[in-house]
């Protein structure tokens, strides 16, 4: 072995640590070379001792070479080992040697960082840590951040100007038309407004708004910064703006009439306007501003134009309970004013926004002790509402003018684009329906019968609160070309031609006659299971029981009882029963007699849901609608209006075609026509011709020879209907010629406002009559305004209808024998026919099969009082079915005759 390989042992006092200790500061790398080495190839060798690890360790070395200058990570003790030339930075180098020294050294110098203007990801950093923002770089984007917006915000704030009050007043009126042309009325525009000064705003008006809008208004910028973030998010949500909004913000969005709309960018430019004008407007001037461009309700622009519509006093004059009744309609006139706007929103009804308003109006007085602006003592002395004003004391509104308004309006916000809030701000030509000498005919055969028949002061126990409403509909078009919606509209505010809650009676008896020969009556003998599909369509002659106090079976000849599981006797008017002694008697003649226990029977026969089918068909909203599970509904527990119950009947007239009733053709505004009626109209075959042409055949035998002769017209065909109700609340005629439709409904209710518990009343002695029937007042109301309204229209008659169905029953019927529940006029009950003496013996409960109408009606129910149906006592009309039990109309049903109670509740007649 070379001596240059073989390890020398190591002198006691030498090895790696005392050559370490011994080392220069010029030395460098891990291992340095001991201490006293001469440099020399050989030197350390010659010591004749091994290396010995240095006390300092590795990191101490490391250091040293750093100071000297070195790269290396091991240098020999003279150099030579690995390491490179001159500075050494071999894995073990010695000390620096001469630039073409010998080694083998790998080692290079460290390259610098290069310094970035964003150091990221950050340079020098390894794995997560490269991501991680510094400190420096996360404050400079938050300050950039801010700066930026900072400066968008003063470009925004500069670009602003303050809007000028005067542009919100210069809306336009809106003008309404005849179906000829000429102008009936001007008016729904913002023209309904007053300017006044701050001095003649009261001071109670001034903080009711704070206090109920902005408490902090007096002190505030002008922005609410938390609401509007929480705008901002709803918006962001898909939501509306609501919420957040200063009195300067509402001030200002009033003044932008030219954008209202629910957007972000609308949303900034009216929060640096507001700003702007918060820095620049004086309170005063932003708090008159507000309450001068503010909506009230009722056409009503401005708190003195308010103060007019429901109080009739200047502004100056309100009290502090006006004041906050004026607050809370700020909220939204159609929600809050008691009135009702059921013409805008079926669901604004007089008593919900009563309830609405008296909360608000108690929130914001208590809210005004609360900020310190009111006296708890003054604060008592107001517990309810104050007294306000009808909403029409516009006499251009009065007669039937603001009925024909309201139903135009609401026909525009519920068919077409056009928003009420863009309604209120006028600029629209609207060209209604409505015939000028048809509405000024109906109003006139009204005022004619008021006069010489309806003596409130002679009779006031029978005459007051006596209600006509009607409407005429277009069998072609369904245009509604005529309406009565009450004595005034400025003074009576319930547009009696739509909906009252009036039940209809009889005249509802058509539709199910049409049900039966549209679909058929179910086969009384034939397996109950497969009835519903087993039909026969029924004829006009078919026979059915004229009997009164008849029992009503359905198809599976189950017999209908009463609460109480008693059979129920089904009763005719006047407690008449029809030929006997069979009781025969066909479907015809039972119309123009309006007999009930018929069209009871056959209704059940087809099936009440395809009863209500075939009403639903014919126009008749299901809203209006009474229970179709009980068989009294053939008989008109329902209470359609007078415009729904013409456009039903124009369906029959136009031998089947049903058209929506609609009282606008077009609309147009500046830029041209933005609405036409003909865009939307739609026409479907509800029925048949066959089956409307013979509807209308049987309708007519009942205007010929039947309880509506009244209605006969000189030199015309006319097919008609009678009804009257249950306790002879409400009457009816509804008629048609082929030109032209009307139903006249007649009622007692009172209708004042302030009643919580309005009610239809009885009309027995009304006008000096025993009872009212649709076959007298109504009829001749119809009568005298149809020979005006057809004036001067070639006569037409109605198509000649084919035959269609079966005759049903056509059977004759063995002589009757008395029974005991039976007059002594009437026919005693017949044996049992052979056939029918091989039927299974009846139970109990039932004494008479169906289709066996000579059989006598027993039963145990048959005791007079309100469990058989009452204490009607005839009339020309027929058809009076009272209900089992006596159920009073709260004020939450309006008089509806949905909800009258009984199984057999409501109205037939």
């Amino acid at each position: 072995m070379s001596e240059h390989r073989r390890k020398l042992p190591q002198p006691q006092e030498g090895g790696r640590a005392a050559a370490r200790r011994g080392q220069s500061g010029s030395s460098s790398g891990r291992r340095a070379a001991p201490r006293g080495a001469t440099g020399s190839p050989s030197a350390s060798y010659e010591s004749g001792g091994e290396e010995e690890r240095p006390y300092g360790g590795r990191a101490e070395a490391r250091r040293a070479a750093q100071r000297s200058g070195g790269g290396g990570r091991r240098r020999a003790v003279d150099g030579s080992g690995r390491g490179g030339p001159g500075g050494g930075g071999g894995r073990r180098g010695g000390p620096a040697g001469p630039p073409n020294g010998p080694g083998r050294g790998r080692g290079r110098p460290p390259v610098p960082v290069k310094k970035r203007f964003i150091d990221y990801p950050r340079a020098g950093k390894y794995g997560a840590a490269r991501w991680v923002p510094s400190w420096r770089l996360v404050t400079g984007l938050f300050i950039g951040f801010c700066g930026s917006m900072l400066a968008a915000a003063g470009i925004a704030y500069a670009m602003v100007s303050v809007p000028k009050v005067a542009d919100t007043a210069r809306a336009q009126n809106n003008v309404y038309y005849w179906k000829d042309g000429s102008q009936m009325v001007a008016t729904g525009g913002e023209t309904n407004r007053q300017i006044i000064d701050y001095a003649q705003i009261p001071e109670a008006m001034r903080y009711a708004v704070i206090s109920q809008e902005n408490k902090t208004f007096e002190t505030d910028s002008g922005i609410d910064p938390k609401g509007i973030a929480r705008a901002f998010v709803n918006m962001a949500k898909g939501g509306q703006t609501q919420g957040g909004s200063t009195i300067t913000q509402q001030y200002v969005k009033n003044a932008m009439l030219d954008d209202q709309s629910q957007t972000i960018s609308r949303k900034l430019k009216e929060l640096f306007v507001s700003i702007k004008v918060g820095a620049s407007v004086s309170k005063e001037d932003i708090m008159a501003g507000y309450l001068n461009s503010a909506y009230y309700g009722r056409g009503a622009y401005g708190i003195q134009a308010a103060a007019r519509a429901y109080f009739d006093k200047d502004a100056k004059d309100l009290n502090p309970s006006e004041c906050a009744f004026l607050a809370a309609m700020l909220k939204g006139a159609t929600y809050y004013d008691p009135a009702g706007a059921t013409e805008v929103d079926p669901t604004a009804t007089a008593d919900a926004n009563r309830k609405r308003a008296k909360a608000q109006w108690a929130d914001t007085l208590d809210k005004e002790v609360e900020y310190g602006h009111l006296s708890a003592t003054e604060r008592a002395k107001y517990t309810e509402l104050p007294k306000w004003q009808n909403p029409r004391s516009n006499t251009q509104l009065s007669g039937q003018i603001g009925y024909l308004v309201d139903l135009a309006k609401g026909y525009i916000i519920n068919n077409t684009d056009i928003t009420a809030n863009q309604l209120q701000q006028g600029g629209y030509s609207i060209h209604t329906t409505f015939d000028k000498t048809k509405v000024e005919a109906l109003r006139k055969a009204v005022d004619k019968v008021r006069k010489d028949n309806i003596k409130p002061k002679q009779r006031p126990e029978t005459d007051t609160h006596v209600q006509f409403g009607g409407a005429s509909v277009n069998p072609d078009t369904g245009a509604i070309e005529a309406i009565y919606g009450g004595e005034d509209a400025t003074k009576h505010f319930t547009n009696n031609a739509d909906q009252t809650g009036a039940q209809v009676g009889s005249t509802f008896k058509p539709f199910v006659l049409a049900a039966a020969m549209s679909w058929g009556a179910r086969d009384p003998d034939g397996d109950p299971v497969q009835a519903q599909d087993e039909r026969t369509i029924v004829s006009p002659k078919s026979l059915y029981s004229g009997k009164n106090k008849l029992k009503i079976e359905d198809y599976d000849h189950t017999i209908w009882t009463d609460k109480d599981e008693k059979v129920w006797l089904q009763r005719n008017d006047g407690d008449e029963s029809y030929n006997p002694p069979s009781y025969k008697i066909d479907l015809r003649e039972a119309m123009r007699e309006s007999v009930n226990s018929a069209y009871v029977q056959l209704g059940m026969d087809v099936g009440l849901d395809k009863v209500k089918e075939a009403v639903l068909d014919a126009g008749i909203k299901e809203s209006s609608l009474a229970s179709a599970n009980y068989p009294s509904f053939s008989l008109g527990t329902s209470s359609p209006s007078a415009i729904r119950m013409a456009g039903a009947y124009a369906t029959f007239a136009d031998s089947g075609k049903q058209r929506e009733p609609y009282s606008v053709d077009e609309v147009t505004d500046k830029t041209g026509t933005v609405f036409r009626h003909d865009d939307i109209a739609k026409t479907k075959q509800a029925f048949t011709e066959k089956v409307a042409d013979n509807v209308t055949d049987v309708l007519k035998t009942v205007v010929e020879d039947g309880t509506g002769t009244n209605a006969q017209l000189t030199g015309r065909e006319v097919a008609g209907k009678t009804g009257t109700t249950d306790g002879n609340k409400s009457a009816w005629f509804v008629g048609y010629t082929p030109q032209l439709s009307t139903a006249i409904g007649m009622y007692r209710m009172d209708d004042n406002e302030t009643n919580k518990n309005r009610e239809f009343l009885e009309m027995y002695g009304t006008g000096g009559e025993e009872t009212i029937h649709g076959a007298s007042f109504p009829s001749e109301i119809w009568h005298d305004y149809m020979e005006v309204a057809l004036k001067g229209e070639k006569a037409e008659a109605f198509p000649k209808p084919e035959e269609i169905g079966e005759v049903l029953n056509d059977t004759p019927s063995p002589s009757a024998t008395p029974t005991a529940s039976e007059s002594a006029t009437e026919s005693a009950t017949p044996s049992p026919t052979p056939s029918e003496s091989l039927s299974t013996s009846p139970s109990a409960s039932e004494t008479c099969k169906k289709w066996d109408f000579s059989c006598a009606s027993t039963g145990g129910t048959d005791t007079g009082g309100t469990d058989t149906g009452g204490t009607d006592t005839g009339g020309t009309d027929g058809g009076v079915t009272a209900t089992p039990t006596e159920t009073a109309t709260d004020g939450s049903s309006n008089g509806n005759g949905n909800g009258n109670g009984g199984l057999f509740g409501g109205s037939t007649g």
